[in-house]
Order: structure tokens, then C-alpha cells, then sequence
């Protein structure tokens, strides 16, 4: 880590903990992890699970949870594997980012939280799980919200040529690829990450206090394994596990979403996001689309929080 990065890092770890509106976090051990969790709101209230994107944390949903417990719901914001707070048990298990596990991981937590179904919303890989789940085990979904719609792809997909401007907007995946970017992230992780913020949201006026309390999350010591490999397994260059390949396989069918939802979408997102018309055939259930305007970018939780939140009411009362 370059000097100032590494003072960047000394100076998080030195200060107090910036408050948030989750209070104390809790932690679980829930299948593979013992995972970092916010819990807000009455313990009897319909479950609603917050799934955050990468380079992001859970602090994407620290003006939503308030919002939500005060309408009466309970509200579970997990860190994801190699995130914050989240760890693995086994020093032995594959450090794994493929689309499928992320899901397993939210099945487990519900699992070990006692929660039979909830409202699953995120953005990023946070709306990519979400939509997993409610895909693969409709049965634990009351409702989805999913931020740039229908993200579920599979390694075949991921092979396929874009066209040169879209190709263009994934340079990190290509360089991720590589052994330079796996260890230029790994010594960069903090900068990277600020140039995808400001990139993915151009009129989002952070600060750096919001950006360190978020940075913070990316040194987990898993963090940038499970990033390079999530990448490299998208675009075929890594392998998924044996375990999971029956799930990998039916999601790459591409299969239908029939809980109700509600999509999203910022009207100034810089990542690549797919139109909303090209996805909207793949929700079959109550399903609603709206476009969040106001220079609203990618990370549209934390951006939009009232947006976001109203979402996520309206399609659990679908």
C-alpha cells in the first residue's frame, strides 16, 4: 500500500466510529460466514433485507433504514462476503464472488436469523443477489426492488462481444483480469473505488467523511480476492464451484421473476446498466418501473433514499 493510501487507512482505523443511523452491528454465523449485520426496526416487523453493490457498504443504506423501520418493517443490512465485518469461518473455503454463492450467503442468513421470507432490494451485486433469490427460491421473496432491473447473467453471456463504447465501460472487469489488476486493486483499493463513484454517479456531491466511512469496508482481508474473482468468473477466466454449477446452470436459462417488483433507475447512472424495456418481460408478476430523477446515480440508494425506501414499501403491499 503506497504511503498515502496507508495513511488514509491508519487515519480510519485511529478514529471513532462515525455514527450512522444503524446503531450497534451485530454479528452471525450463517452458513460459509459469521456475517456483519445491521438490525433496525420492531423484531416482529415484515422482514425487509438490504443488499449492497460493490465498491460500496452497507452505509449505502444508512438514510434508508430509518425510513423503513419508522414504517414498522424490520430491516437486516448484511455486509457481503469480504465486506466490513463479514468473515469466513474456514481459513480452508474458496474465497468465491460467482452470482450464485452471494445468494446462498442471503438464504443463510435468513436461515440463521430465523426469517422465512422477505423484501429483498439492492443495487449493483446487492440487486444481482436479489434478484437470484427471487428467482431460484420465489418462496423466501415476498418482494424485490432491484435497482437497474434484471442483472442475472451466467459465464456464456459474459463471453459474448459488447460493442466498442460498451466494452469501454467495463474496463476494470479486463483489467481485473490481469495480475496487475489484481494487484493494483489491491494497493489502490481506496482510489479505485473513489473514481467508480465518481464515474458511476457524475452529479453526486459526496464527501470525504461519506467515503471513508464506506472505504473503511474494503479492508477485510477477503475483499480483494473476492473481487477479482467475482470479475474473472463472469468472463469465464476463473471457476465456480462444483457445488454450485446446478444453480449456475439455471440461471444462465435466464429464468423469469414472478414476485411482484419494483425496478430503478438514476437518470444520471454512469455504469452500465441495461435499458429498462429490455428487461421488463423477465418480471412476471405485479411489476412497476421508475425512473428516479434529479442527477440520481448508480449507487441510487444512498443518492435517493426516499425513493428507494418508498420503493421498497409500495411493492411489499403489492
Amino acid at each position: 500500500m503506497p504511503a498515502t493510501e496507508r495513511q488514509q487507512a491508519d487515519a480510519a482505523s485511529s478514529m471513532p466510529p462515525p455514527s450512522t443511523a444503524f446503531g450497534p452491528l451485530r454479528q452471525i454465523t450463517a452458513g460459509l460466514l459469521s456475517v456483519g449485520y445491521a438490525d433496525a426496526g420492531p423484531a416482529g416487523g415484515p422482514a425487509v433485507v438490504l443488499l449492497h453493490g460493490w465498491p460500496y457498504d452497507i452505509h449505502s443504506f444508512a438514510e434508508v433504514t430509518p425510513l423503513l423501520a419508522s414504517a414498522g418493517y424490520r430491516v437486516i443490512v448484511p455486509y457481503l462476503r469480504g465486506y466490513g465485518t463479514t468473515r469466513f469461518v474456514s481459513g480452508e473455503t474458496l474465497r468465491n464472488g460467482q452470482q450464485s454463492v452471494l445468494a446462498v450467503d442471503t438464504i443463510a442468513l435468513m436461515d440463521a436469523l430465523g426469517i422465512e421470507k422477505a423484501i429483498l432490494a439492492g443495487f449493483d451485486w446487492g440487486a444481482r443477489t436479489a434478484n437470484v433469490v427471487a428467482a431460484l427460491w420465489p418462496e423466501r421473496c415476498t418482494a424485490l426492488v432491484s435497482v437497474s432491473g434484471y442483472l442475472i447473467g451466467s459465464q456464456q453471456a459474459g463471453a459474448l462481444p459488447l460493442p466498442p463504447e460498451a466494452e469501454h465501460q467495463w474496463w476494470y472487469q479486463y483489467y481485473f483480469a490481469t495480475e496487475r489488476g489484481r494487484a493494483g486493486y489491491g494497493t489502490y483499493r481506496r482510489g479505485f473505488a473513489k473514481l467508480i463513484w465518481r464515474t458511476a454517479s457524475p452529479k453526486w456531491d459526496f464527501g470525504d467523511a461519506t467515503f471513508d466511512r464506506t472505504a473503511a469496508s474494503f479492508d477485510n482481508p477477503d475483499h480483494v480476492e473476492i473481487v477479482i474473482h467475482n470479475y474473472r468468473w463472469r468472463l469465464g477466466l476463473a471457476d465456480g464451484e462444483a457445488e454450485y454449477s446446478g444453480l449456475e446452470q439455471r440461471l444462465a436459462a435466464g429464468p423469469v421473476i414472478t414476485v411482484p417488483a419494483i425496478t430503478l433507475e438514476g437518470d444520471a447512472n454512469g455504469a452500465p446498466h441495461p435499458d429498462p424495456g429490455s428487461y421488463a418481460g423477465k418480471f412476471t408478476g405485479r411489476y412497476a418501473h421508475r425512473t428516479i430523477e434529479g442527477g440520481i446515480g448508480h449507487n441510487l440508494p444512498q443518492e435517493a433514499p426516499e425513493a428507494f425506501a418508498a420503493a421498497v414499501i409500495d411493492a411489499g403491499a403489492c
